[in-house]
């Protein structure tokens, strides 16, 4: 099936990738990230355990890596040079549904730089902040000033479950020093609550820093050095979670069950998959069972979307959804020549 219209449709490919039907992913609470290597590969994390899993373009498992995160959530992929790294940014709690009943594993929250080949070459450390005192660290997303497109190599991470900063990392010696933090009270966008993603957008001369502001249901700029410029999104975002491009358009996962298509001025241009009643139905985004205890929900369906989480655009225009429930569900939008 088709959904959106003009130079925005696709053919939802449901289901689309080929996950190993285990328990641990039948009854993981999913919540990854997604990204596309320079290869054409897309990556995202497995539903119940913190193992990255590499797909072909048509949804067929590549390859498995083992991490030894907590939980698999942001995922950026860098170049430096000739070489690609994996950033991975892991929030410290997770859920899996074990014979009926819901475990929950707890670790630290952690960003960890990764290479291709599963090997970890780098942990940035939570700031000395007075906000830490109490309160936990809970990374959720990433983004680097990439040098190949004129950056300083910087690397930002966003505190999305923990205290609602964002933190900006120096790459000039490699060794990732903490250099300042921004949390939203800079300008009239207002504290940040749930600065869930985070994206270098390279579109215009100068490169800017979008962050994600679920809770605020607005989307807040800053320059590459922490000042804040503005804040747009409430007349027509209600969840913005992480952000992918599509040439000069920018992509916003709503994780109230839809995708947002924004032009380079910031201004909507649709709705992809739009289904916000799904969200007031009880135990969303899952299904309570008899004992009220979260179930992987039976209310799936074509061309509608459930909880929109991570998400990530190939270079032909394809976007690659994955969403917030019990097993999780990866859906391919296959891109549609107009």
């Amino acid at each position: 099936m088709q959904i959106g219209s003009g130079a925005h449709r696709y053919e939802w490919i449901d289901n689309w990738a080929q996950i190993p039907a285990s328990a641990a992913a039948k009854g993981g609470w999913a919540h990854p990230g997604v990204a596309v290597t320079a290869g054409g590969e897309i990556v995202t994390f497995h539903p119940g355990e913190p193992a990255l899993l590499f797909f072909a373009a048509d949804g067929r498992l590549l390859r498995t890596l083992q991490t030894e995160l907590t939980v698999g959530h942001g995922i950026t992929v860098s170049q430096e040079g000739t070489d690609e790294y994996l950033w991975l940014a892991d929030p410290g709690s997770r859920a899996v549904r074990v014979d009926g009943e819901l475990q929950r594993f707890a670790g630290p929250g952690q960003v960890v730089k990764m290479t291709m080949d599963g090997r970890a070459v780098l942990t940035l450390e939570r700031p000395d902040l007075a906000a830490y005192n109490e309160g936990k660290y809970a990374p959720t997303s990433v983004a680097v000033n990439e040098e190949r497109q004129g950056g300083n190599g910087d690397v930002w991470v966003a505190d999305g479950y923990g205290k609602n900063y964002v933190h900006r990392y120096s790459r000039f010696n490699k060794a990732g020093d903490y250099v300042g933090s921004i949390n939203g009270a800079e300008g009239d966008g207002g504290a940040f609550n749930c600065p869930h993603g985070i994206w270098v957008d390279t579109r215009k001369g100068e490169p800017e820093l979008y962050v994600a502001d679920r809770g605020n249901r607005q989307i807040q700029v800053y320059d590459m050095d922490g000042r804040y410029k503005r804040s747009f999104g409430k007349e027509f975002l209600s969840s913005p979670s992480g952000f992918a491009r599509d040439g000069e358009f920018l992509i916003v996962a709503e994780l109230r069950a839809r995708l947002a298509i924004l032009d380079a001025d910031d201004r909507l241009v649709c709705y992809l998959g739009d289904n916000a009643a799904v969200c007031d139905l009880p135990g969303w985004p899952n299904e309570p069972d008899e004992q009220n205890v979260p179930r992987r929900t039976s209310r799936l369906e074509p061309g509608k979307f459930n909880s929109p989480h991570g998400m990530a655009a190939d270079a032909a225009g394809n976007i690659y959804v994955a969403e917030w429930l019990i097993g999780g569900r990866v859906t391919k939008l296959a891109k549609v020549a107009p």
